[in-house]
């Protein structure tokens, strides 16, 4: 009998208390620490998303993401914690509705996710265009009696915009901002930027625009403009 309790009871008898005190640590641990919810709303994330391709849906969709974990880990939870990714390689230009599942949502290790609002959602895909357009300056003023804008003239007199195919061929012309030109005698030069009012098209080199404007005097018999 004591051959029995030194061989199977005291041998390795510290690992053994040790062990112990660790498994009731951890239920401890764990029934001290009940589980909690958190509702996250995260950006969704577009992977490998094919060069000549771009996005001409205006309203990118975010997700509300719901998990459930222990209690201590939901309190140190922070939104950049969690992402949630979509795969769009080898995607064409078109419509295309897409699952969001918990498999596609990124998180710290022991939460789980109860729930993913919306669990769908829908974007337009188009082919990318990049063309230039005419800028088209935008001046007015209070002038000397006699005097009106003859004409205006912008350097550079063209940029390069670019995005998806059908936006960025309904552009017309990018506008620059309103210039007060009053007071201006000859010709006076402002610094504008150009900008185009689709949000999903893009201004390439967004450089300042120089844009002077030229006075010339009313024709006789006019009222002026």
């Amino acid at each position: 009998m004591k051959d029995f309790f030194t061989r199977h009871v005291l041998h390795n008898f510290g690992i053994k208390l040790l062990s112990l005190a660790l498994s009731v640590g951890l239920w401890l641990a764990v029934a001290s620490d009940p589980p909690a919810e958190v509702a996250v709303t995260v950006p969704i994330q577009f992977l490998n998303i094919p060069e000549n391709l771009e996005i001409s849906t205006e309203s990118i969709p975010q997700a509300q993401v719901r998990v459930r974990g222990p209690q201590r880990i939901v309190r140190r939870l922070q939104p950049s914690d969690i992402s949630a990714e979509i795969e769009l390689n080898g995607m064409k230009s078109g419509e295309r509705t897409f699952d969001l599942t918990a498999q596609q949502v990124h998180k710290p290790r022991g939460l789980e996710v109860e729930q993913i609002i919306p669990n769908q959602f829908h974007l337009t895909f188009d082919t990318r265009l990049t063309r230039q357009v005419p800028v088209r300056p935008r001046a007015f003023g209070n002038f000397v009696a006699g005097y009106q804008i003859g004409r205006i003239e912008a350097d550079p007199a063209t940029i390069t915009i670019s995005g998806p195919s059908a936006r960025v061929a309904a552009v017309e012309a990018a506008i620059t901002d309103a210039i007060d030109a009053s007071g201006t005698m000859e010709r006076a030069t402002f610094v504008r930027h150009a900008y185009v009012s689709d949000p999903l098209v893009q201004v390439m080199n967004p450089n300042p625009v120089r844009v002077t404007v030229i006075m010339e005097k009313v024709p006789a018999g006019s009222s002026g403009r």
